[in-house]
């Protein structure tokens, strides 16, 4: 039993470790997206005939850089993701690890293209090589692999560097020692994983590409469930690892744009906002994201005016307002919900039941109204303005998330505050005056770092810290010097732990509060 446990354990820390290490280059689609959307919204016939300001060369020639850049980022991905995810994953030389990574990778590419050459596995000379599961990349004739031989690059330079980044080698061959080391092993490493790859890619894409057909043939029931276990994983911090398949990879639908295959809704989508010639986003968009913008806009707004109204009246509802209010509205307009997921999660399991169900519905609702709004992070106000809103009705039937937003809020509202009461559920401003007081008066302030650490268990204790868009993630080498309620007293939301591995969420200050513990730790 224990060792089930065990193994339980170990699977949850790789997987937050992989899932901190993928928020690195997952955080610059945003700007991609931004230039791209900017540029598609104001640059389109329709909009300039519309706006006759727009109309002029310098804003034109503006938008068209914007344009470039933001293509430029996405067909960079693959690279991005070797580099970031491979930085993400080293405990120390993260520069070294993301030249690493760029070797690394350049080595799958050509390694790949040159056994393909051998072995006679090339496609026939004036053939269509994406008929045979091959594309150019970098200006190498490769196996298709697109985004996944990124990740794969970034994750096996991750395990190479984490190994090998403190060799010693004999005095005379001292300069090749320590960081050096790791990008020479990643060379042989990867010429053995580019001839693996040969035999084994076309298997593995023909798998991807029936998963994504048998997901996008369950219609409205793969949108429901694909939303459940989107939420559920949520609460442990590997929704990123789940989702990525989806965003970027054939498990998320295919779509020719311009001469080219392009897999994975968001990578697809990226593309489209770039292409002039799209008349209407991606479908699969419907299936797998477009509900989010009902559960940033509508049911967390909801879920938080619920709270607020299942608070008996009084000097409590008042004092909680602030604090509610706030959070509702960081959800509503950047579509960051972690606080009130694990207000409803810690003050009763059912509640986040509900809060996942509901946001599985919402995605059944989207598909339902083939609505195909994009996103790159976070499906807030912002991203529904950019990707919506601003790129017309006819590409992304946006108007229906304002029609189907409104019952879904009212709904929401009574589910939740009949669900607060009838649970006595111990949401914020129901709890003891004691409790209640505690929770409010705890916000995060600078000069805490060393305080953190020491609710850590100090600086010994910890085996590996890092953060994701909201929460710091942390590997204890004992869980039971770990203080939570001091790391509550420093302003966290909440602590989950799975084993030794702590995810302790602050929300979107986390990333200055890393810094701090940075900073702090290098002074001892």
């Amino acid at each position: 039993m224990e060792e089930k446990v065990s193994l339980k354990d170990s699977f949850v820390g790789i997987g937050q470790k992989l899932g901190k290490a993928i928020m690195m280059p997952i955080s610059i689609l945003p700007v991609a997206g931004l230039f791209l959307g900017i540029a598609a919204a104001l640059s389109s016939g329709a909009v300039i005939k519309a706006y006759s300001v727009l109309d002029n060369s310098f804003l034109q020639g503006l938008f068209k850089l914007m344009n470039a850049v933001g293509n430029g980022v996405f067909g960079a991905l693959p690279l991005i993701f070797a580099v970031g995810i491979a930085a993400g994953l080293a405990k120390a030389e993260k520069g070294s690890a993301g030249l690493s990574a760029v070797v690394g990778y350049f080595v799958l590419l050509t390694g790949t293209g040159a056994f393909m050459s051998i072995l006679g596995k090339e496609a026939p000379a004036g053939a269509d090589i994406r008929l045979y599961g091959q594309a150019m990349q970098f200006g190498i004739k490769t196996l298709n692999m697109n985004v996944f031989g990124g990740a794969l690059a970034g994750i096996v330079t991750g395990v190479v560097h984490n190994k090998y980044y403190k060799t010693k080698l004999p005095d005379v061959l001292a300069f090749f020692g320590g960081a050096r080391f790791v990008p020479i092993v990643n060379t042989v490493v990867f010429m053995g994983i580019s001839l693996v790859m040969v035999f084994i890619w076309p298997a593995v894409a023909n798998m991807i590409s029936y998963f994504g057909t048998i997901t996008e043939g369950l219609g409205l029931v793969g949108a429901f469930i694909y939303g459940l276990i989107l939420r559920s994983f949520y609460v442990i911090g590997l929704h990123h690892v789940f989702y990525l398949p989806f965003w970027t990879t054939a498990a998320g639908g295919t779509l020719e744009i311009g001469g080219k295959v392009i897999e994975g809704w968001q990578t697809i989508f990226l593309a489209q906002l770039a292409d002039p010639n799209t008349t209407h986003y991606f479908s699969n968009i419907a299936l797998y994201n477009s509900g989010r913008y009902f559960h940033m806009l509508f049911t967390m707004p909801a879920v938080c005016l619920a709270m607020y109204r299942a608070i008996p009246a009084g000097p409590k509802r008042k004092a909680t307002f602030g604090f509610l209010f706030s959070i509702a509205l960081t959800a509503f307009i950047t579509g960051v919900t972690e606080p009130i997921s694990f207000a409803l999660l810690f003050a009763s399991p059912l509640l986040f039941v509900a809060e996942a169900i509901s946001f599985a519905i919402s995605f059944v609702i989207a598909a339902m109204a083939k609505v195909t709004i994009g996103s790159t992070f976070s499906a807030g106000l912002v991203e529904f303005l950019l990707f919506g809103v601003f790129q017309g009705n006819a590409k992304t039937n946006w108007i229906w998330i304002v029609i189907w937003g409104i019952p879904i809020f009212i709904a929401n509202y009574f589910l939740f505050k009949l669900l607060i009461e009838k649970l006595n559920a111990k949401t914020p401003g129901r709890e003891s005056d004691e409790e209640a007081e505690k929770k409010l008066s705890n916000k995060y302030q600078a000069g805490q770092a060393k305080t953190i650490v020491e609710a850590l268990g100090g600086l010994d204790n910890i085996d590996d810290l890092d953060n994701c868009a909201t929460r710091l993630r942390v590997t204890v080498k004992k869980l039971d010097k770990v203080n939570i309620e001091l790391l509550k007293q420093t302003g966290a939301h909440n602590v989950v732990t799975r084993g030794k591995n702590l995810q302790v969420i602050y929300g979107p200050t986390v990333n200055l509060i890393r810094t701090e513990i940075d900073e702090y730790i290098s002074t001892l």
